[in-house]
């Protein structure tokens, strides 16, 4: 790892003018970005911490839901959480480990959207919104691709607000190794229709199974999903599973989701 800056503002604001120098590097949980620097593979001139911004941690429920600040480990989320969204609590305390969980922020994993993270699922089958320093970015357009997201360089997520089902559960099938998901189906029932998202199996990243989401729509009970098959095309293939082996996983766990919801 070589030399860098550590910077911690205290504000947004302070984050942002921060991020403005040449080479520098939001740093939230570190989880991803860490090791990254110790294998050379990231070289940041300047680390912006995000971690000491008041306005970016803990939960707190309001008219749009559930607020989430963007430095809020998700040990804290998994605690605080549970009361009005218990799905993305139990979600949030699946997570790796503890030492990941007491570390890791919700922010931090949504701007790095890994193909395996659990809260890219959350957020897209949750209708989340983004809010970042700039503006707000609704899920269904905030993650583009494989590590790839609406967000600008050197933007900030600041809040994700969640807006809270009628029921809702999140199955995870667990790579073992790494604790990410092998495959992971979040199912979220609204009055206005179901959504369900799955990670860790699209090769482009987290995606919706819309044809899981007409058929609960109309009759929210695993037999809804009965008959239906998810398209292996476009489908991670690995020394983990097959394409095929994920399609299935999808629609296993979806029917339990809605089981279990």
């Amino acid at each position: 790892m070589h030399d860098f800056e550590l910077v911690k503002p205290a504000s947004v604001a302070e984050a942002v003018a921060a991020l403005a120098a040449e080479g520098a590097q939001a740093l939230s949980g570190g989880q991803t970005l860490l090791p990254s620097m110790k294998q050379r593979l990231a070289a940041p001139d300047r680390l912006v911490s995000l971690l000491d911004i008041p306005e970016m941690r803990g939960v707190c429920h309001g008219d749009r839901g559930l607020a989430v600040g963007g430095a809020t480990p998700h040990a804290v989320v998994a605690r605080e959480a549970a009361a009005r969204y218990p799905a993305l609590a139990a979600l949030a305390g699946q997570i790796g480990d503890p030492a990941v969980r007491s570390r890791g922020t919700i922010g931090g994993s949504l701007a790095n959207n890994d193909p395996a993270a659990c809260y890219p699922a959350a957020a897209l089958a949750s209708g989340a919104t983004i809010v970042t320093d700039r503006r707000e970015i609704a899920a269904d357009d905030y993650f583009q691709g494989l590590f790839t997201t609406a967000l600008d360089e050197g933007e900030i997520i600041t809040t994700v607000h969640f807006p809270i089902p009628e029921r809702a559960c999140y199955m995870k099938f667990e790579q073992p190794a790494s604790r990410f998901a092998l495959v992971g189906v979040f199912v979220a029932k609204y009055a206005d229709g179901v959504r369900v998202a799955v990670t860790g199996a699209g090769e482009d990243g987290v995606f919706r199974w819309t044809d899981a989401e007409d058929a609960l729509t109309a009759d929210f009970r695993p037999e809804a999903l009965q008959g239906l098959v998810v398209d292996a095309d476009g489908l991670i293939g690995d020394l983990h599973g097959t394409p095929a082996y994920r399609a299935n996983l999808i629609a296993v766990l979806t029917k339990r989701a809605v089981a279990a919801a």
